[in-house]
Parts: structure tokens; sequence; C-alpha cells
């Protein structure tokens, strides 16, 4: 009998260590999945959603591969994307906290800034100079031939209208000396033209190449970018057209998000470069183009950059200062200040 209860007694011993055992194990085991989900929880960037804004033309054509990456789940951030085609639609949508980034008019990003105190700052320059001046009036061969003609274009205190009012200006013009008659989009000032080919309009890319490709009497006669440089010479200020701004307060709050846009911003704008072709189906999807010919035709013409840093702060700062010059309203009472500039 003793020996009997003294092997029940071992048994359970031995069942209990095992017992035991098998609870440590469990703890530890717990304990490891639990360490590996901090240490991935730790490694894993933040997911962070950000609404983009910008303008059906030159402007989103440097996001096309991004936004379709975005819709395939591939890009480093979430986005939301909204096109509107009117400066006026984007801005309040800054200014109310509605949007995140916003790529507009340049002169509208140094507007925006005065309307937040300083809430916003620009991040990259996207368009350089894509204004051109189109007509089938065989008249027209030189700035001054503008004189007493009437211009339709579209961007009522924004860069287009900035820009021709500079140059115009710059040849000898008084504001008395010409109409400028606006257009809510490039689309109706193109159908003016069609209409009326004598009439003269103020056209972006790639809306220059699909009005000049439909209407073989039109002719784009003058290069607002050339006719720019003309009147600042060779130490002058380039024509910057789009620039990329972003609220700072969402800059603060998440500068990862900030940093992988322009990553991927920059690579959407060398894809567009390299795939011209894939770049005017995404033109087309988008519905700034009609037609992907035009597209193809266009993309190269439209001077879609990624400029960053101090090229971007000398390049547009040169700019708005041209721009004050000539109506300090364009940029909203006097040019920003360097906290404007990310980065610098």
């Amino acid at each position: 009998m003793k020996n009997e209860r003294e092997t029940r007694k071992q048994r359970g011993n031995t069942q209990g260590n095992l017992r035991g055992r098998r609870k440590r194990i469990a703890a530890l085991a717990m304990c490891l999945v639990l360490l590996c989900g901090l240490f991935t929880a730790c490694g894993r960037k933040e997911s962070v959603n950000v609404r983009v804004g910008s303008l059906k033309g030159p402007t989103t054509l440097g996001i096309l591969f991004l936004m379709d990456k975005a819709e395939k789940g591939e890009a480093e951030n979430t986005y939301e994307f909204q096109m509107a085609t009117a400066a006026d639609e984007l801005l309040p949508m800054m200014v109310q906290g509605n949007l995140d980034i916003a790529l507009v008019p340049a002169n509208v990003a140094a507007v925006l800034y005065q309307k937040t105190e300083g809430g916003v700052s620009v991040i990259d320059l996207n368009t350089l100079g894509v204004l051109y001046i189109v007509t089938g009036n065989g008249n027209i061969h030189s700035v001054a031939d503008l004189k007493g003609k009437t211009v339709y274009l579209t961007g009522m205190g924004t860069t287009p209208e900035a820009s021709l009012r500079y140059v115009l200006s710059q040849n000898g013009l008084a504001e008395s000396d010409y109409t400028l008659e606006f257009k809510s989009e490039p689309t109706e000032v193109a159908a003016v033209l069609a209409e009326d080919p004598e009439a003269i309009g103020l056209l972006p890319q790639p809306f220059v190449t699909a009005a000049l490709m439909q209407n073989e009497n039109l002719t784009a006669v003058l290069d607002l970018n050339e006719e720019w440089n003309k009147v600042q010479g060779e130490d002058g200020s380039g024509m910057v057209t789009g620039v990329t701004v972003v609220r700072k307060a969402f800059l603060e709050e998440h500068p990862d998000a900030v940093e992988a846009f322009l990553k991927e911003h920059a690579e959407s704008v060398d894809a567009i470069a390299s795939d011209p072709d894939a770049g005017a189906a995404l033109a087309v999807k988008a519905g700034i183009v009609a037609k992907e010919p035009i597209a193809k035709q266009a993309i190269p013409k439209c001077n879609i950059v990624c400029v960053t840093g101090e090229e971007m702060k000398n390049a547009l700062s040169g700019y708005l200062e041209v721009l004050a010059s000539f109506d300090p309203a364009m940029v909203g009472g006097q040019t920003p200040a360097d906290d404007f500039y990310y980065g610098k």
C-alpha cells in the first residue's frame, strides 16, 4: 500500500511539473508574440490619409502616376485626390482645412500664405512656363500687336493674368490698351477660338496642342515664357506657373507623410517624362485631355517639374517679387517671409 501511495504521489508530482512547464512555455510564447507585435508596430510606417487638390491642366499631369499608384494601393500614403477647374475652388478648401496639400498657381500660394497668416508652406515647384498666345489672326506677330485687342483667358487674379499683364506692361501697353475676357476653364477659351479663328486666346498646355490639332487655322504665335524671359533678361527670374503647398498644421503633425508625398511626386514627374504614352492614357482617364494623341504631343511641352529646396526658393521668390512690383495684390499684398519655403 505504501509503495502504491508513493507511486501515485510521484505520478502526481510529475503531472504537476508538466502542467507547470506547459504554463511557463505558453506564457513565454505569449510574451514572444507580444514582443514581435511591438517591434513590428515600431518598424511600420504610420498610415496617413492625405487630401490633395489640383487643377485641371498641367499641374495635375505631374501627379498622374502617383494617382494611379494610389488607386492600386501601392503608394506610401493613402490619398484622396480632388481636381478643380479654377484655383478659387481650392483656396477656401485649404483655408478651412479640407485639403492638406494643393497644387496651385504660384501667386495663389502667396495669397493663401497671407490669408492663413503664414499657415501654409510651399514644398515644390510643379510647373514652369506653359502659356501661349493662340490665334488664327495673321496680324499678331509680337506682344505689341495685342494693342487694341481682346484676349480670352482663364485664371482671373492668378498666374495667367498676372504674367500676361506684366509682359504687356513691360512692352509698353497700358491696361487701357487691351481687354481681358475671362472664361472659367481652358476648354471654354478653346471653344471661342474654334468658333472664331480671328479671336485671340491665352492657353496653357496641353490645351494649346489640342486647339492646334483640332483647328489647322490656329497658331501658337507667342510663347509667354519666352516673352517673360525677354523682358527679364538673362539674370532675371523665370516664369513659375504652378507650386505645391501644404498646410503647416498637417506638416507638423505628419512630416513623414509630406516627405513621402514629395518623393512620390518626384517619381511621378520622372515617370511621365520617360513614358509619355502611359502618361497620355492617364491624362485621358483623368479627364484632362480628350484624346491620347493630343496628350502625348503636349506632355513634353508642359514643363512639368518637381523642384525643391534652395532652387525652389530662388526661382519662386524672384518670380513673386516681379509680380509684387507690378501689383502687390497679385501676391496677397506683399511677398511671403522665409518660413513660406519648406526646408529653408
